[in-house]
């Protein structure tokens, strides 16, 4: 497959027979800060790679995309670069049994977050650098084998302007003399002026790093006697851009983090592998984090401006140990090919909330995981691009698109399972075995189930089957038939599984009963743990049994499957949800019920009763601000048109509402408020917006704080409130990278066609803005209450995204494809022409089209739920 993409086929055969011993990289970063750069601003990149070769006198190719290449050498060998290099690989022939390949290159710095991304802090304007790679954008900033199973020591050298830290993978190498030209030397830095790092133990191409600017960094270390009596020592550091130095906690940061070692210590039994261990939080970050070995990375949106509600520390410590759990599982051991990129991304999203509860402060994390990780799941998994959580991964492409609710969130679920289906120390054991017998290695699905049959004695292959090489989700419903005395005489589980993926599986579950008891309140008063198969299953152990109000299946959230309920349950919740006391079980039927709802199973209005009826009895802030989320989703695409204003009145009410009634200074307080700016609309909720925000009305306790200020500042702009002058005005009380960004949003979200057609502009016909502003223009854009202004645009984005996927990078060709599809415009036209498109580019590239076949699926289901929600109107 031509350009950047890279087919399986070719990696396999390029695995086959090539071995890699060695990289040495050198980076001339200095032109980072220089004046006067034409575009693309280019930094110099020298690559030696040592490799052997199976077959001498055969042919491969190394990867690189860079504007140019100065010099190609092979095995003493210079090469006409012209004739070598075709933008994206450097053909190489005649291999030598051994051989030694030297790129030097001019290579691009980053605006999209793909490669080395440059950075300008409007604050200051001091210039920041990191780079982030996966799948595969290493190519983007050395020459290299791009593939997980080509891995090899990398050793690092970079050139940095004066003042700068550079920060890689591996540590220091340190000198004893001083800098030449006085002032002292820095850490880590030689006498040349270069930063040199110790060489890496084997690692994939991908998880390499390099992060260089004025950072702020702070520092600490982790020690631990280990089962030999020998003692671990590693040093710990954090760094963020200078400007948000104010804000950094990083207390909190090593406090998780040092937590994680512990519990990834005590449980896997093989001492983190990569020396120190580095954490940079970074601007213009396309993902949550990126687990890099002894430099991980993550959104600096993990470091708080303003107030946040317990549930954003809950989030930042759960990435943490998500990506820590991958110096392990990924790091450590990779996946051969992205088929099982699930053997890394499964197993860190298992453990980041696994670890979460029990080794740090945040005991009831799979609360969280049950009511909001498992939704992303249980969306994709109904998507027309469903897949097993072992994937068919033809190409990079391919690759790029399956970092989804399947591979993190369904894959943990199930590994959530197997832990209950094998028990925790057969698969922890199991763990322990892997990374003992494939260290530095790459694996394949078998590998990991040979340990697992190994330590827990059970056969894993129809558990595979069932689990990892099938698509789609089943739906559990209980039966219950009751005696004249109100006992139970029969309760059995109903299985039912899509038309397209009618496979029924076998489900470990618990099945709880529920009733008021004396004072009131729904409890569970009893519950068996059984196992499910076929489409129905009697659950002999609670026969005989009082006659229930509820009966959850899956309480506990053992298994991965849509809760259903039957009349009498959906009954009770309709009229008790509230009273109903255990929170897992809580969080299970509220996102049951969001289910049905997506599922046009549920009128969209009922749902929003439920919400306003119950939400305020929340304890739990992470699901309350779920359903916060569920709420609005659910007027904006689920309610029937003629019914959206009214719902939007009642959503607004009942949040104003609660925001009185809440605790002053409370998160609970903090999390009305915010929501009360995102349903506001109407003249009064708009007067109390601009009051908080200019000090003429008062919430007692509420903490009106910059970042809440732009939260404030956006309902008024969308509703034409605010201008663009009062957008500048606040720009300067936050002229940072934030309050960029914020700007952005609300100059593209102002009700002017005008307006619109500047935003598209901006987003699509040109490439001035950087990943972050093109995201922040997207979400201006896209308003629920401009549908009017949106429509013309439907027809105008089916002609532009095949060209915007050819022309721009990967990233903001994904932004832009799913950011603007004509969601708002949810009309059967729209539909039509989602169809007509992907009838008439049957031969576009197959990402392209799984976007907008995802983006096309979830059309047809807001329509489907609007016409649920108008039956519902009588």
């Amino acid at each position: 497959m031509p350009g950047e993409n890279l087919s399986r086929d070719e990696a396999r055969e390029r695995a086959a027979l090539l071995s890699v011993d060695g990289y040495e990289i050198a980076l001339d970063l200095r032109s980072a800060v220089e004046q006067e750069q034409p575009e693309p601003r280019t930094f110099r990149s020298v690559t030696t790679i040592r490799f052997r070769c199976a077959e001498p006198g055969a042919a491969s190719f190394a990867d690189l995309i860079a504007p140019s290449v100065t010099a190609v050498s092979l095995n003493g060998r210079d090469l006409d670069p012209a004739a070598v290099f075709d933008g994206t690989r450097i053909a190489l022939e005649d291999l030598a049994a051994e051989n030694e390949l030297v790129v030097d290159a001019q290579c691009a710095y980053s605006r999209t977050g793909e490669g080395l991304h440059r950075f300008v802090d409007p604050e200051d304007g001091e210039v920041y650098l990191y780079t982030q790679y996966e799948p595969a954008d290493s190519r983007r900033v050395f020459a290299n084998f791009e593939q997980p199973d080509l891995k090899a020591p990398f050793r690092f050298e970079v050139q940095a302007p004066e003042g700068w830290t550079v920060w890689s993978n591996g540590g220091e190498e340190r000198e004893a003399h001083p800098q030449k030209g006085g002032g002292g030397r820095r850490e880590g830095q030689l006498t040349d002026g270069a930063w040199r790092f110790a060489e890496t133990k084997p690692i994939s191409t991908y998880i390499t790093c390099v992060v260089a600017g004025p950072y702020h960094h702070v520092t600490d270390h982790y020690t631990r006697t280990l089962a030999d009596g020998s003692t671990l020592e590693i040093p710990l550091g954090a760094l963020c851009r200078k400007g948000l130095a104010r804000h950094f906690d990083a207390e909190d940061v090593f406090t998780v983090t040092k937590q994680g070692l512990d519990f990834f210590h005590d449980n896997f039994d093989y001492p983190y592998p990569f020396g120190k261990y580095d954490q940079a939080f970074v601007p213009e970050y396309n993902l949550g984090a990126m687990e890099n070995p002894g430099l991980v990375t993550f959104q600096e949106e993990f470091i708080f401006r303003g107030r946040v509600t317990q549930a954003a520390y809950e989030r930042r410590a759960n990435v943490i140990l998500h990506e820590m759990a991958h110096m392990w599982f990924g790091d450590l051991v990779t996946m051969e090919w992205w088929d099982d990129l699930w053997l890394k991304e499964s197993f860190a999203d298992f453990m980041g909330t696994f670890s979460l509860v029990e080794a740090t402060r945040f005991t009831e994390a799979w609360i969280t995981f049950a009511n909001s990780r498992k939704s992303w799941a249980y969306r994709a998994d109904q998507l027309p691009s469903t897949h097993p959580v072992t994937a068919d991964i033809r190409d990079l492409e391919d690759a790029k698109l399956n970092f989804d609710g399947i591979t993190y969130a369904k894959g943990a679920a199930v590994l959530k399972q197997l832990v209950a289906y094998v028990g925790r120390d057969a698969f922890l054991e199991g763990a322990r075995r892997y990374f003992k017998r494939h260290a530095y290695g790459n694996t394949r699905l078998g590998d990991l189930l040979a340990v697992l049959e190994e330590t827990s004695g059970r056969g894993m292959a129809a558990w595979s089957q069932a689990w990892l090489q099938t698509a789609g989700v089943n739906a559990l419903t209980p039966q219950v038939l009751l005696d004249a005395e109100g006992h139970i005489t029969e309760l059995a589980v109903l299985q039912e599984a899509a038309e397209s993926h009618p496979e029924l599986r076998p489900h470990r579950v618990a099945v709880g009963l529920y009733r008021r008891d004396d004072s009131g309140a729904l409890v569970r008063y009893a519950r068996t743990e059984t196992d499910v198969a076929g489409p129905r299953t009697v659950i002999g152990a609670l026969a005989g049994a009082d006659a229930p109000e509820l009966v959850l299946v899956n309480d506990d959230d053992l298994t991965y499957c849509k809760i259903r309920f039957d009349e009498e349950s959906l009954a009770t919740l309709r009229e008790r949800l509230g009273e109903l006391t255990d929170p897992m079980a809580r969080a299970l039927c509220w996102a049951a019920l969001w289910n049905l709802t997506r599922d046009a199973l549920m009128p969209a209005r009922d749902f929003i009763a439920l919400v306003l009826r119950f939400a305020g009895r929340e304890t739990d802030i992470g699901v309350l601000q779920m359903l916060q989320t569920w709420a609005r989703s659910a007027l904006v695409h689920y309610a029937a048109p003629d019914w959206r204003e009214e719902g939007a009145g009642q959503l607004a009410e009942g949040a104003l509402r609660e925001l009185r009634q809440a605790e002053p200074g409370s998160q609970h307080q903090l999390t009305w408020a915010r929501f009360l700016a995102s349903v506001a609309g109407r003249e009064s909720e708009l007067r109390l917006l601009q009051g908080l925000l200019d000090g003429t009305a008062e919430i007692d306790g509420l903490q009106v704080d910059q970042e809440l200020r732009w939260t404030l500042l956006e309902p008024l702009t969308v509703h034409g409130a605010a201008d663009e002058a009062a957008l500048a005005a606040e720009l300067l009380r936050d002229d940072t990278a934030s309050g960029k960004r914020h700007q952005v949003r609300c100059l593209a979200a102002r009700p002017s066609a005008a307006v619109k057609a500047q935003a598209w502009a901006t987003a699509v016909e040109s490439e001035t803005l950087s990943n972050a502003l093109v995201e922040a223009t997207i979400a201006g854009f896209a308003q629920p209450s401009q549908r009017e202004l949106l429509a013309p645009y439907t027809e105008r984005y089916f002609a532009a995204i095949e060209r915007v996927w050819r022309e721009r990078s990967i990233q903001i060709g994904m932004d832009v494809v799913r950011g603007l599809f004509p969601a708002l415009v949810a009309e059967p036209e729209t539909l039509a022409a989602a169809d007509a498109w992907l009838a008439e580019h049957a031969d576009a590239p197959p990402a392209l089209r799984r976007l907008v076949a995802e983006a096309r699926d979830d059309l047809a289901r807001s329509l489907r739920g609007q016409q649920c929600d108008l039956k519902a109107a009588g």
